[in-house]
């Protein structure tokens, strides 16, 4: 990292979430004392509105660039996939919580695109890492993360903490990804 920069995190939250819920406050809190500027935006259209519509906006909202780091839980993980495709630009790092290529159930994933290339994606993040669970009650599990790692490469970190969000969203710090982001 350039000395004089300094690093933003842009940390996106899940579908039906919004920046005050879970740990997004604490982790936001947390970068800010290390020095990182961060972005929470609430964002109500993450999985609601097909991406071809959305993801225009969102990267319209967002200034990207090499000192960027992108955070995403659930939906808002699977969001980054199509940010990641579409920047012009190489972030410093993309972490991805609970994250997803396919759909992980029965319901419909307007966040999910036909199709990735893969290696866009690749060339869009310095780094990679996704964090899945062995439980997710959502499908967003291990055999999610595994799958990107495939096609990706980066850090697979694999625990068995449901969908990083305790019972009804009572998970308020998560120690592992504030030391994961570099």
């Amino acid at each position: 990292m350039n000395p004089t920069a300094r690093r933003t995190v842009i940390l996106f939250h899940g579908t039906g979430a919004h920046p005050d819920a879970l740990w997004y406050p604490w982790l936001a809190r947390r970068l800010r004392e290390r020095g990182y500027a961060v972005e929470v935006p609430h964002h109500p259209g993450i999985n609601i509105e097909p991406i071809a519509t959305f993801l225009p906006k969102v990267l319209e909202a967002h200034a990207f660039g090499p000192d960027t780091i992108l955070v995403g839980h659930s939906g808002g993980a699977a969001l980054l996939l199509a940010v990641l495709e579409h920047l012009d630009v190489t972030v410093a790092q993309a972490v991805l919580v609970a994250g997803y290529s396919t759909r992980p159930g029965e319901d419909d994933e307007p966040v999910l695109q036909d199709s990735y290339d893969w290696a866009t994606i690749r060339a869009h993040a310095r780094d990679l890492v996704f964090i899945n669970s062995v439980t997710d009650r959502y499908g967003c599990d291990a055999i999610q993360g595994r799958t990107m790692f495939d096609h990706l490469g980066g850090t697979l970190v694999i625990r068995d903490d449901d969908h990083f969000e305790g019972e009804r969203w009572d998970l308020t710090e998560f120690d592992l990804l504030d030391r994961l982001i570099s």
